[in-house]
């Protein structure tokens, strides 16, 4: 009986092991940290994000700091590439051309990988003009490894991520009549 209990056990510490492994320690990280974890709340469900400050600083307080003043809530995805990537955070405009009343942060580049779920900050040519704006990767997108800010992880809800409104290809995804963040707050400041 103990054999078969230890092969049980040892199949479940094997796998919980793997599991870690795969989400990295984002995934671990956000289920565990209510302060650096965002719920960005769309008309499809609840997208939850694991916050990365261990990579990301100065841009993690930012997001959090904007989240908590209501900056996100009602902004739009205004830019959203089937394949690529979903853009938000204009606050500003709404159209992918202002940022918040703060100043523009030095870039915080890491070598970790922008795949699907990697939540990164969206910034002009200029590598230290990233301010409000982020992207939530829908696929992977080595063309970014260390060239852009990798902020987070999206750690459930990614099938709500997919069903934002597409943008035109024409139009490099602009979207017309986006969907829109409901609200955005750090998880926890939910009551």
């Amino acid at each position: 009986m103990r054999s078969v209990f230890g092969r049980i056990t040892g199949g479940l510490v094997l796998a919980l092991a793997l599991m870690v492994a795969a989400h990295g320690p984002a995934a671990a990280q956000g289920k565990s940290d209510p302060q650096n974890t965002l719920y960005l709340e769309t008309t499809y469900g609840r997208v939850v994000i694991a916050l990365r400050p261990d990579l990301a600083p100065k841009h993690v307080e930012r997001l959090k700091l904007l989240a908590r003043e209501g900056y996100y809530n009602n902004v739009p995805f205004h830019r959203v590439i089937d394949g690529f990537m979903a853009q938000t955070g204009d606050g500003q405009f709404g159209n992918g051309t202002g940022g918040s009343k703060y100043p523009n942060l030095p870039a915080e580049f890491s070598k970790t990988p922008f795949k699907r779920g990697t939540v990164g900050m969206a910034r002009s040519s200029a590598p230290d003009s990233a301010n409000s704006q982020f992207f939530i990767c829908l696929d992977a997108a080595s063309f970014l490894d260390g060239q852009y800010t990798v902020v987070g992880e999206v750690v459930s809800g990614m099938q709500f991520v997919d069903q934002i409104k597409k943008g035109s290809k024409a139009n490099n995804g602009s979207v017309s009549n986006p969907d829109r963040i409901v609200k955005m707050q750090v998880a926890a400041d939910v009551k």
